[in-house]
């Protein structure tokens, strides 16, 4: 039976610019199943399992690429299309997340100062006040409050110069390679700055929550509020409120080019109205607005204007400074609830750290190269993105598999398995996109994966233990499919694995899709309130 070679450490620093050990000897040939000699290839019966399963009506005219191996001996189980690249949606944050671990490291921190070159004169700072971000995905408004209270605790009370915004690390390219342009005030699809603001804990840094309210009577406008409470974003209501038991369709969305907040349609008197998560047009000046705010309610005012895009010199002193929670921290909430910022700000902070450019093109070639290195043929497969947002991105689950089977060799593994989700886990933070799935089956508390959803494009990819306690990895990719959702298929494929020996399959029967599996075209945490 062909196997992925046992992984062996390696260093080469000349063709990596940073200092780390490569898992190398993965199959130079590629994955191809074959039975040992003597044995019947299909005497488990897990190929016909598998087949039977993906000919399932609702993948009629779709498209599979399919890869399970043994996670120990690296041993091929079953293979499918394995390399048909295809789209993988939020798939594509496995190379991302276990390249910034690698990279960056598990205690890495994004820190957010405030400096001045400045000179006090008494309470007055005569000079500028420079806000410099490195990208920290999970500051809140409460955090650059913490920062304005210890400028005022430094006995400032007002500052001559202007307030300017230093997101140089990152370059100013805000939105990733194809988006779709109707996911624009999405929050899922927020644009990309090395100073941001997120309005919760999930940390959906670049957005804001809009909070919808019916009017007290029919004919009232309703009524809006914005966490965090900003002037940044400007909220148009041209909603109307209309008598109990009326339609509640409201559409709350931001106009394109502007931080206008448009509410439009209808909702009834006493009615539950609207809550959405919104992007910003242009996080740096959301940023900026914030903590100029936090300044003037401690007590500090800024008499110039804020700009920004200035780089902060280097002769600059600090006056405060928040640093975010580790990375092997911040992977919870990355992973477990799929956040595409979060992909793409790793993504960046990469390309910063190995080649000074904080850029998609070199965070792209930074994760190549760690992919690369591990044995993972990246020549197959095109990653344009770090999140799985965009539509160009191509990989086929051959190379899901060979990553999967690799990152197992690494220092950081336990950390980065603990921020995959795990099937029916209740708890958000530990069951995540899998909360809600394999309940009552083998793979309940058992397997871990990375989910991915796109319109037609659907794929569940990491390790499940089997009925004799044997540790699998797994990777399926499903594209071009017309039903509302294959989620049902992919999770028949892991259980079966959890209800199986090596020597004998049990066969599973995909269900029905339920609950938040019915719409397949976004990860279910996408959706707000969260649906997983």
């Amino acid at each position: 039976m062909r196997r992925l070679g046992k992984p062996k450490r390696s260093h080469d620093s000349r063709r990596h610019p940073w200092t780390w050990a490569v898992v190398l000897g993965l199959l130079a040939a590629g994955l191809g199943w074959s039975a040992p000699a003597g044995a019947d290839a299909g005497s488990s019966g897990l190929p016909e399992a598998i087949d039977s399963i993906l000919g399932d009506s609702r993948m009629e005219g779709g498209a599979a690429s399919v890869v399970i191996a043994d996670a120990t001996t690296g041993d091929v189980l079953h293979q499918r299309g394995p390399t048909s690249r295809l789209m993988p949606a939020s798939n594509t944050k496995l190379p991302t997340s276990a390249a910034a671990m690698e990279i960056l490291g598990p205690d890495h921190t994004f820190t957010t100062d405030v400096l001045t070159t400045g000179r006090r004169h008494g309470s007055v700072l005569a000079g500028d006040l420079y806000l410099r971000g490195t990208g920290d995905p999970t500051a809140l408004a409460e955090d650059y409050d913490t920062l304005a209270a210890r400028v005022a605790e430094s006995g400032v009370t007002r500052v001559s110069g202007r307030l300017l915004a230093d997101d140089t690390r990152f370059d100013s390219s805000r939105l990733g390679r194809s988006w779709a342009a109707d996911d624009e005030s999405s929050y899922y699809s927020a644009q990309i700055s090395a100073l941001s603001v997120a309005p919760d804990t999930d940390y959906d840094t670049g957005s804001v929550i809009v909070r919808v309210a019916p009017g007290a009577a029919a004919g009232d406008k309703p009524r809006a509020t914005v966490t965090p409470k900003t002037g940044y974003v400007d909220i148009d209501i041209r909603a109307t409120t209309v008598a109990a038991g009326g339609a509640n369709d409201l559409t709350v969305e931001r106009e394109h080019g502007t931080n206008t907040i448009v509410v439009s349609g209808t909702t009834p008197v006493g009615g539950s109205g609207a809550e959405e998560w919104v992007s910003v047009w242009e996080p740096t000046g959301y940023a900026a607005a914030v903590f100029r705010d936090a300044l003037t309610a401690r007590g500090v005012k800024v008499t110039g204007p804020t700009r920004l895009g200035h780089a902060t010199p280097a002769s600059a002193r600090r006056l405060a400074s928040h640093a975010s929670m580790p990375l092997k921290d911040l992977l919870i909430p990355f992973m477990k609830l799929s956040n595409n910022m979060h992909a793409e700000i790793l993504t960046k902070a990469m390309g910063h750290k190995v080649s000074g450019k904080g850029s998609w093109s070199a965070g792209l070639a930074a994760v190549s190269g760690y992919v690369k290195g591990v044995g993972v043929d990246t020549g197959k497969l095109r990653q344009v993105d770090g999140s799985g947002l965009s539509r160009m991105n191509n990989f086929p689950a051959k190379q899901f598999a060979e990553l999967l089977l690799a990152v197992r060799a690494e220092p950081w593994y336990a950390d980065w398995y603990t921020s995959l989700p795990v099937a029916c886990a209740p708890d958000r933070f530990v069951g995540g996109t899998l909360r809600s799935r394999m309940c009552g089956t083998p793979a309940a508390l058992n397997a871990r994966g990375k989910t991915g959803s796109l319109t037609g494009a659907s794929a569940l990819s990491g390790y499940v233990r089997d009925a004799d306690g044997r540790e699998l990895v797994y990777s399926v990719v499903l594209n071009n499919y017309l039903a509302s959702s294959v989620k049902p298929l992919e999770d028949a494929i892991v259980v079966t694995l959890a209800r199986s020996t090596a020597d004998d399959t049990v066969p599973v029967k995909p269900g029905s899709a339920r609950g938040a599996e019915r719409d397949g075209d976004l990860e279910c945490s996408w959706r707000k309130p969260a649906e997983c």
